[in-house]
């Protein structure tokens, strides 16, 4: 048996696929089918006179979903899915599949989220998958040959590093306990006795919220590293998405094209990253400072303008194709063709309305954004516009950040904290900064934020025995996917999301 990613060693060749009709069509004495086997798709062609009557009268009754074995010739078309196609000589059909409910029209987002168990194997699907596992694999690679140690955190925690409004409180054994929304604490001890580590694991936050950002449970990557203080943490940041991104570029071109991903601004992660202070990046975003002579405001009214052009002349070829099948003058292949293209207009027509909503939010969380204040969506949406790549943002107001965020001795009042904003308006992917090592400033902070000091004993005794500089940083995984996928949910990039309102399938 082979396997659909391996077909280029076969060309020409006579091979055995198993697998899943995911689509087809055909005619008197032709069906073409769209072969799927979980490594990759290609099109099945099954010709009337090559395989007989009766195989060929059972592929055209095939529907969607059922399973078969096919064998025949591998031959290379570049026109075709995969660039390769199965000139088929004989099939046999091993499950015949029950009415499909995923059909090729369009769908809900609710009903596709109801039958996701069904949905991943849509093409869309298969390729977020395959670029997740490749994000995982690289992951894991980068921080091994750096020698960093992968270490397991406690999912169960018996207190709230951040406070109780945003975790999940569970029964254990009679006491209540949390379920983890970050396993950095943990990771600082394990810094400790192993230098560098590294912690991969689901965390768990329960927001009542249902953007396009938020999961109740996402995996997390946290380094911890001792001895690094902030500029290391943030060169080791730096160099982990450039390597990350670039090796799913590398090794994931077929999935990135079936999700029409536009890699430019994938590829100038290879560039060195903007690093800013908090104070530089308040004045970008609120129009103060320009960045190669235009500032926020003007960048939001040029973007504005060519949106207005684009919508305007996606309506213009909406219209000519519609004439032309009003004609009457068109054939039923040429209908099809135009119906389809117009489809596709409209949606982009709908995305540019959407994008066109988006303005006047930015330009009015600009104009009207106080200093001091935390970044939201609109606000790393118009730093990240204003430089087309990752841009790191560094030294903020000690209030927007956790208690034990080390503060800055020559610039009193700001954290040593580094978020990376992702740009495409995909914001924070990455937050860490370097930890505070002043046992007498922690046990302040930890009142300052009313946690019980009881709970962090143990972590106060890092700072006793043996303390040294040192730092980390968290990824959300989820958020990384969406981002290289150029997805606009965050529900699509896990197998099976959690969030509120949604606990099934």
């Amino acid at each position: 048996m082979t396997y659909i990613k391996d077909l280029s060693k076969f060309e020409g060749q006579e091979v055995e696929l198993k697998g899943w009709n995911a689509q087809k069509r055909d005619s008197k004495t032709i069906v073409f089918m769209v072969f799927r086997d979980g490594t990759g798709f290609c099109q099945a062609v099954i010709d009337l006179n090559n395989v007989g009557e009766e195989s060929f009268e059972a592929a055209k009754r095939l529907g969607q979903e059922s399973s078969l074995s096919v064998t025949g010739k591998v031959v290379k078309d570049e026109k075709q899915i995969g660039g390769y196609e199965i000139h088929v000589s004989s099939l046999q059909i091993i499950g015949v599949a029950e009415d499909f409910p995923i059909t090729p029209k369009e769908h809900g987002v609710d009903f596709l989220m109801d039958k996701r168990h069904l949905w991943l194997r849509s093409r869309r699907q298969w390729a977020i998958m395959r670029v997740r596992n490749e994000i995982i694999f690289a992951i894991h690679t980068f921080f091994q040959q750096k020698g960093f140690v992968q270490m397991d955190a406690p999912i169960f925690t018996g207190n709230a590093c951040e406070g109780t409004s945003t975790l999940f409180e569970t029964d254990y054994y009679g006491e209540p306990a949390y379920l983890s929304q970050s396993g950095q604490l943990y990771g600082e001890a394990m810094a400790m006795a192993q230098g560098l580590i590294y912690t991969f694991g689901p965390t768990f936050r329960a927001e009542k919220s249902k953007t396009r950002r938020h999961l109740s449970e996402f995996w997390m990557i946290e380094p911890e590293m001792a001895f690094y203080d902030l500029k290391m943490d943030m060169d080791v940041i730096e160099e982990f998405i450039q390597y990350v991104v670039s090796t799913v570029l590398e090794n994931k071109k077929e999935e990135l094209k079936a999700l029409d991903r536009d890699i430019s601004f994938l590829e100038k992660v290879r560039e060195p990253f903007i690093r800013m202070k908090y104070e530089d990046a308040v004045s970008v975003i609120k129009g103060e400072k320009d960045v190669n002579e235009k500032t926020s405001l003007q960048m939001l009214a040029e973007e504005e303008a060519e949106l207005q052009a684009a919508k305007a002349k996606l309506q213009i070829e909406i219209a000519e194709r519609e004439a032309k099948i009003a004609s009457g003058e068109l054939k039923k292949g040429e209908i099809n063709f135009n119906q389809s293209k117009i489809d596709k207009l409209k949606n982009e027509v709908k995305d540019t309305d959407e994008k066109l909503m988006n303005i006047p939010v930015w330009q009015n969380s600009a104009k009207n954004f106080k200093r001091g204040d935390d970044f939201g969506g609109s606000d790393e949406t118009v730093l990240t516009k204003m430089f087309g790549q990752p841009v790191m943002v560094y030294n903020w107001p000690q209030e927007v950040k956790a208690f034990y965020m080390k503060e800055d001795e020559t610039d009193k009042g700001y954290a040593k904290g580094v978020d990376l904003l992702a740009p495409e308006g995909y914001g924070e992917v990455v937050g860490g900064g370097e930890r505070e090592t002043d046992i007498e400033r922690l046990k302040r902070k930890i009142v300052e934020h009313d946690l019980p000091m009881s709970a962090f004993e143990w972590y106060l005794d890092l700072r006793k025995f043996g303390n040294v500089p040192h730092s980390g940083f968290g990824l959300g995984l989820e958020r990384l996917v969406a981002w290289i996928c150029g997805l606009q949910h965050i529900r699509e990039t896990i197998p099976f999301p959690r969030s509120y309102g949604r606990l099934l399938p």
